[in-house]
């Protein structure tokens, strides 16, 4: 069953947006805090995949880019049946504060099951993006 409440996970970078946002996109930048981009294409239909090592990765669609302020993209496990490549969503926006960029990063139509451990990964995550942006 899917949470009725999108996950949600916030963090502040001491950068601007224009400097975060292609740690976003970009695959070489992405491979830095994120794991080994494998065969994203940065456009909107273009494939998101994320290897985070010889076993698990994800997959799904790039489907809005919009620099430096919003991506989002699909998110799914491959072969993966509560959680297929492309089943649910993940909405980045980058708001300037000042010299600092607060990221708030949405995750919609996540299953219950899947939840606990993306709360722990997704902030795993925003603090690697945080070492590596803003300190660029």
């Amino acid at each position: 069953m899917t949470s009725p409440d999108p996950l949600v996970a916030s963090i502040r970078i001491a950068a601007p947006p224009d400097v975060v946002f292609p740690y976003l996109i970009d695959p070489a930048l992405l491979a830095r805090w994120f794991g080994d981009a494998t065969g994203s294409t940065p456009e909107p239909g273009g494939a998101f995949a994320i290897a985070f090592d010889d076993t698990k990765s994800v997959q799904g669609r790039f489907v809005t880019i919009d620099p430096p302020k919003r991506v989002v993209f699909t998110w799914g496990v491959p072969h993966s049946d509560v959680l297929p490549p492309g089943s649910t969503t993940v909405e980045i926006v980058l708001t300037a504060d000042g010299n600092d960029t607060v990221v708030d990063l949405t995750h919609h139509d996540l299953p219950r099951s899947e939840r606990p451990s993306h709360e722990a990964g997704w902030s795993g995550l925003l603090k690697e993006l945080d070492r590596v942006a803003g300190h660029s």
